[in-house]
């Protein structure tokens, strides 16, 4: 291969690379609720889904997660962030594992496996917030690493009463 034609490859490349976005997800759309999400970690995308979205409202309700590890996770922090208008309304925080102290199943996963989780999860809420807005969900190992990170888009008209 000559030079110039490298260096077009090269170039062609660095800009697939340098222009990679991942898609928007639909985990749910109804009459008075959607919920959205996109990757924001720049290097993977996962799955992600729930069984029925009218259940959300009940605050416990089925999902679906997968993905493939690129980190080892011994501790795993998550941080959530409710953002409204561009602004941190509320944020939350905590460790989900831990040595001597793990909440999930996956915690102590190496780098490589695939992660899947199918089942119940329960809102700490009893009611999903009105309005339109976006949880940011981030997920750090003990090296302070992304090991999966999510921006959901919520539109919620759900009438509780």
């Amino acid at each position: 291969m000559k030079t110039p034609n490298v260096f077009v490859l090269i170039l062609v490349l660095l800009y697939i690379n340098g222009s990679t976005e991942w898609p928007t997800h639909t985990v749910c759309k109804e009459d008075n609720l959607e919920i959205h999400y996109k990757s924001c970690d720049p290097q993977q995308d996962f799955a992600f889904s729930i069984d029925r979205c009218s259940d959300v409202a009940t605050h416990t309700f089925n999902i679906r997660a997968a993905m493939v590890l690129r980190h080892n996770i011994k501790e795993l922090h998550v941080k959530v962030d409710l953002i409204i208008n561009g602004k941190t309304v509320l944020s939350y925080s905590e460790a989900l594992c831990e040595p001597g102290h793990s909440k999930l199943i996956f915690c102590g996963k190496k780098k490589g496996e695939h992660l899947y989780y199918e089942g119940p999860v329960t809102l700490g809420i009893k009611e999903i917030p009105q309005g339109d807005y976006t949880v940011s969900a981030k997920l750090t190992n003990e090296d302070g690493v992304t090991v999966a990170c999510a921006d959901f888009t919520v539109k919620n008209y759900l009438d509780y009463y």
